[in-house]
């Protein structure tokens, strides 16, 4: 399961580490679930797909929140 995990990961995030806790904390998640499932590693890939995408997608509307804040703050 480590080996699937952490070759996603490197899939998802490529040469982009900008986001990598938040696509850890959803491997991680994914992983957790997957493994109360009957079959973990068929589980797991679309699971973290589906998490990746809400992190990024959270982690996205965070940036924009803290610089339309900085915006307000500075003008």
């Amino acid at each position: 399961m480590e080996r699937l995990k952490n070759a996603l990961l490197f899939e998802r995030l490529g040469d982009e580490p900008r986001y990598n806790s938040y696509v850890r904390r959803a491997a991680n998640e994914a992983a957790a679930l997957a493994w109360v499932t009957p079959y973990p590693l068929l589980v797991f890939p679309a699971l973290f797909e589906e998490k990746a995408d809400l992190a990024l997608a959270q982690a996205v509307r965070q940036e924009d929140v803290l610089e339309r804040s900085r915006e307000l703050l500075f003008v």
